[in-house]
């Protein structure tokens, strides 16, 4: 049975940082790409990064470039998202989901075939 669980999150002040964790079982995580969502209250949910784990490739959406930071522990089967320089308006329930590569349009969410439950980070100014 393929799961990605992701945890991690918590309740932290503006400037902290942060680090998720997406475990995965039931299929190799060098075999896919691993994506971060995240949804804040009333909005849509949006792309945050992918790393092709295979190469260590990344993206990452405008809001977060320069503060986040995706990659992964093949040895563990756990892909990790580093938050630093948090804001308010990262507050939302993040996500890690799994794809074949990313390609095209990284966050299309259609594209990603496995979810994780989500975790709350929670940012005050």
């Amino acid at each position: 049975e393929v799961q990605l669980v992701d945890s991690g999150g918590g309740l932290l002040q503006a400037g902290e940082s942060l680090r998720l964790s997406c475990g995965v079982s039931g299929f190799s995580v060098d075999d896919y790409a691993i994506g971060w969502f995240r949804q804040a209250p009333g909005k849509e949910r949006e792309g945050v990064s992918c790393i092709n784990v295979n190469d260590g490739s990344t993206y990452y959406a405008d809001a977060v470039k320069g503060r986040f930071t995706t990659s992964s522990d093949n040895a563990k089967s756990t892909v990790y998202l580093v938050m630093n320089n948090l804001k308010p308006e990262d507050t939302a329930v993040y996500y890690c989901a799994a794809r074949w590569v990313c390609g095209g349009s990284y966050f299309a969410k259609g594209q990603y075939n496995y979810w994780g439950q989500g975790t709350q980070v929670t940012v005050s100014s």
